[in-house]
């Protein structure tokens, strides 16, 4: 088809507002149990609420969870794990109130177990031989924020009072009860380590009433990130470790624990949320998990100390073993997240059960991220790279596409080439965008990920300039058009590189960090003592706090900043944006703010998706001097001239 000839980011596109807030979905943490499947979507048409879905063996599919029920959790903020399924029972975690529900076999209203006010719960373990559910506990009653409790407790089906077994550790995570029920397992750390820096993996024996034995240290005596503790169904005890510099799988048998194909690869990730999973067993002593190389997740089946790829594409996750075939989420790089089945584990053609989104962009207009890698102060760096791309479009042949560069969140966290509606967006209206690995990113080793220790603000930064230089050089980006934009700790990476550096023109910050001792000192428990090992402990550290803290430098900004915050935000409260676009304004320079009600730490309703949407976009169009079409509103920036 003939191309119109127009600027970059004024392409018609067909990934529209209406497309990213109404029609698309999120979904994750699929589940099986018996014939049916399980999964939570996530709908941004219903602000954002998180909906339990179940598949049943006649393919029917069904909302277990109505409104108003928001299915989550908030243990450590970040969730994750908030529903199990066992014979038929579902148990989980109402985001809003914090309250537990059972849904009994046979179906039924959703049944409130009694539980104290003042507590979270989630990392669901049915106990059905006992008539109860495990699960981790956040104790915030009579506590401050910062400093609640963790604890695993037993929660009864019936009558009864919750029961702690296990409380001490800072953090808790993973019970996991053996399948004869005599032995429970379980992870524990303390500050200031994260769980990507150092985890202990314990057992005990249970008793016939529950009631567990002392307690016995199985791995972790020095320092390695343990996730996923799981019991076979013979009783042997596999985990995930990065002990080598890689997250790989084990066993512990006999007493002594033995690698099941060491790579250079990461089978595991960082604990953000509860119940990642990285494998699963197919019940003939084979494994599949999980494994990322390079950014990218596909799936691999363990057998006789060997991996060999399965052949079915990208994943979230590992799959399910799902009968005799499997059941999993994917993610390729050219379509929307699916919830998929195969009928075997040899690499069958998946069926699509469920799609995140409808295929509305044709293949020629779909932007296929490209890893590249690229000379950082210190090494190689990894990022993908996503040409602008529209089948109806091209850009003027004298121009180069403006650059957006992402700076993904954690920061111990990993940008992938999986299909991004998010990504789309930019890259169908005229921007290339490059989505960045920095140093201290997952998915390539312990080593890459320490370039952070005591970095942050530095290597993250240098390495998004590097990106962006790299493009530039090669003849792929305009060097007067360059944008970085990023979330949470993406967004002090963005600020850090906007107050240090001359290189972008204009940012985006997502509730961003501007002051890191304001972060030190307000922030939740799970990441309190998070800038330890990013900038350093406190007080020894404080005057490496304020140097690299952009607050401080808003002095060296030369170009405008739009602020997106959630009003509701306890990870990264609203007052760091305040902070920074108070001192923006006090010099006179360019600044847009934007601070949206009912939403906290990411943005979950459709209403606030699409003003950001088109508000960002329409930033970028001031500040270069487009003028975006098709948008219904349009962004008012103080001190523009």
């Amino acid at each position: 088809m003939t191309k119109t000839t127009a600027p970059y980011g004024t392409w018609v596109s067909p990934v529209t507002v209406g497309l990213m807030t109404e029609a698309a979905i999120a979904l994750a943490s699929l589940s099986v149990d018996g014939t049916d499947l399980y999964w939570l979507e996530a709908r941004p048409r219903e602000n954002g609420r998180a909906v339990l879905c179940r598949r049943s063996a006649g393919g029917e599919i069904e909302d277990l969870t109505l409104a108003p029920f928001n299915v989550g959790s908030r243990v450590h903020e970040y969730g994750g794990g908030a529903y199990a399924v066992a014979a038929g029972c579902v148990v989980f975690s109402e985001r809003t109130s914090g309250n537990v529900f059972l849904i009994e076999a046979g179906g039924g209203p959703p049944r409130k177990i009694e539980t104290p006010d003042g507590c979270r719960y989630a990392d669901f373990e049915f106990d059905v031989p006992r008539r109860r559910v495990l699960a981790v506990r956040e104790d915030h009653r009579g506590r401050p924020p910062t400093d609640p409790k963790a604890a695993i407790v037993s929660l009864p089906l019936g009558d009864g009072e919750e029961t702690v077994l296990v409380e001490g550790p800072d953090f808790l995570s993973s019970p996991r009860l053996s399948p004869d029920g005599k032995t429970l397992c379980w992870i524990a750390w303390d500050h200031p380590n994260m769980p990507w820096d150092g985890t202990k993996l314990f057992s005990a024996d249970a008793a016939p009433d529950g009631t567990l034995a002392a307690a016995r240290l199985v791995a972790g005596e020095t320092p390695e990130a343990i996730v996923q503790p799981e019991w076979s169904a013979d009783g042997a005890l596999y985990f995930c470790s990065d002990r080598t510099g890689w997250w790989n799988l084990y066993l512990r048998r006999d007493g002594k624990i033995e690698a099941l194909a060491p790579v250079e690869a990461e089978v595991g990730g960082p604990h953000w949320v509860f119940c990642q999973r990285y494998y699963d067993f197919l019940g003939d002593r084979r494994i599949i998990a999980a494994i990322v190389s390079k950014g990218v997740r596909t799936a691999a089946v363990i057998a006789d100390g060997k991996l060999t790829p399965l052949g079915i594409g990208q994943v979230q996750e590992c799959p399910r073993r799902f009968g005799d075939g499997l059941a999993f989420i994917a993610t390729p790089p050219t379509a929307a997240p699916s919830v998929c089945i195969t009928p075997g584990v040899n690499g069958n053609p998946p069926s699509i059960i469920r799609s995140a989104a409808p295929a509305v962009l044709p293949s020629d207009s779909i932007s296929v991220g490209e890893a590249i890698s690229f000379a950082a102060p210190d090494g190689l760096a990894h990022a993908f790279w996503y040409p602008p791309k529209n089948r109806g479009y091209e850009g003027p042949k004298e121009e180069l596409p403006p650059l957006v560069v992402l700076s993904h969140g954690g920061p111990t966290s990993m940008a992938t080439n999986s299909f991004s509606l998010s990504i789309q967006w930019w890259t169908s209206r005229g921007f290339g965008v490059v989505d960045v690995n920095y140093g201290g990113s997952t998915g390539f080793g312990r080593a890459y990920r320490e370039r952070l220790t005591g970095q942050w603000g530095v290597v993250d930064v240098e390495d998004c300039a590097a990106a962006a230089k790299h493009l530039v050089q090669h003849g792929l980006a305009d060097p007067a058009r360059l944008l970085i934009r990023g979330g949470s700790a993406g967004g002090f990476t963005t600020l850090a590189a906007l107050t240090s550096l001359s290189l972008f023109k204009a940012g985006a910050s997502h509730y961003g960090v501007g002051d890191l001792m304001l972060l030190a000192t307000d922030t939740h428990k799970f990441e309190s003592r998070y800038l330890d090992k990013l900038i350093g402990p406190l007080p020894q550290a404080k005057t490496l706090y304020a140097e690299r803290s952009p607050i401080n430098h808003i002095g060296k900004l030369a170009c405008p900043v739009i602020f997106f915050q959630g009003e509701d935000d306890k990870t990264v409260p609203p007052n760091q944006a305040q902070t920074m676009v108070e001192a923006m304004n006090a010099r006179g320079l360019p600044v847009a703010f934007y601070l949206f009600a009912g939403e906290g730490h990411g943005f979950r309703k459709a209403e606030t998706m699409r003003r950001v949407l088109e508000l960002e976009l329409d930033f970028y169009g001031k500040v270069f001097g487009f003028v975006a079409p098709g948008l219904s509103e349009r962004v008012t920036v103080t001190n523009m001239k």
